[in-house]
């Protein structure tokens, strides 16, 4: 009897180690970048480790794009990859490489078009230029039939005419790594589009930003989608305008894999379990239930298996 007590016991704690990890999918890493060149099966890992089970690799070139689904071959079931020109790099889009770039997005393994959209913040292309390929890639993304990973900064406005021009025929849009004000999500929401948070949280420091949308609730969870955005914004924990209500949510468990393998120079999506935490504190929601609806969301927006 005090042998199946104790194999019961031991049970228990096999279960509570197990559910100590959530279920998360990070929508946004950009895997191709030298950064992970000597120790991605590493990176890979830790990710599964902390609980990210699957990661979409952006594409953010042609010859990104090319690499991101190399890798979902490498990765099968866990890798997923997106085909986009980033808007910083409209002005070298020639028709040679937009044909490469098709190709490539009709893989199944190429879950969404994009990353794509509209940046005026740095205007490293014209706008016209960045507009003209946008288009290209909606259009795409109606004839493949797969979401839209957008990009976009300082361009709000003219972001949401570009897409009314197609509203009629849209597939799914996801404003990927918003860090834009609560009055442009609404109006993203109001269309019925997604929003991708990143560790930006940790840097936002506005009255009517990222974190006024999630405390005030109007943010629904099945519009929330989670990612890194690795290896860029890190999510600065320690970041003095963090209130103490969301620091003191981060576990330990978190903590661990965001503090030993992930830094300023380099963030890894191992972070991501701690950007849902920060995220559910801000929402005043337990994170396995965030966790739970991002991933469930992602499954449905990416047809991910």
């Amino acid at each position: 009897m005090a042998a199946q007590v104790e194999n019961q016991e031991l049970d228990l704690l096999d279960m509570e180690k197990y559910y100590e990890n959530y279920i998360l999918i990070d929508i946004g890493a950009n895997l191709t970048n030298k950064k992970y060149s000597r120790d991605l099966d590493s990176v890979i890992q830790r990710a599964k480790d902390s609980g990210v089970r699957k990661i979409m690799v952006t594409g953010t070139s042609v010859k990104a794009s090319k690499e991101a689904l190399r890798l979902t071959r490498i990765y099968p079931d866990t890798l997923y990859s997106t085909a986009g020109i980033h808007p910083h790099d409209a002005k070298s889009y020639t028709d040679e490489s937009w044909d490469e770039l098709r190709h490539i997005a009709n893989n199944t393994e190429c879950v969404a078009i994009g990353e794509c959209g509209l940046d005026y913040n740095r205007n490293f292309s014209d706008p016209e230029d960045q507009k003209l390929v946008f288009r290209k890639h909606v259009e795409l993304a109606i004839e493949t039939n797969k979401p839209i990973f957008v990009h976009e900064r300082d361009a709000h406005e003219d972001l949401l005419k570009v897409l009314d021009e197609y509203s009629a025929k849209l597939p799914p849009v996801v404003i990927h790594c918003f860090t834009g004000t609560q009055e442009q999500a609404l109006a993203y929401l109001d269309k019925g589009f997604y929003i991708g948070l990143t560790g930006y949280l940790c840097k936002d420091k506005s009255d009517a930003g990222v974190r006024k949308l999630l405390e005030s609730g109007s943010l629904p969870l099945d519009r929330l989608v989670v990612e890194t955005d690795s290896p860029f914004m890190y999510p600065n924990t320690r970041a003095s305008k963090l209130p103490d209500q969301v620091k003191d949510s981060l576990t330990e468990r978190s903590m661990m894999f965001l503090h030993r393998y992930c830094t300023f120079q380099r963030n890894e999506p191992c972070s991501l379990p701690a950007i849902v935490e920060m995220i559910a504190a801000f929402m005043k929601k337990k994170p396995e239930e965030v966790a739970l609806a991002t991933s469930f969301n992602s499954m449905k927006l990416f047809g991910l298996s």
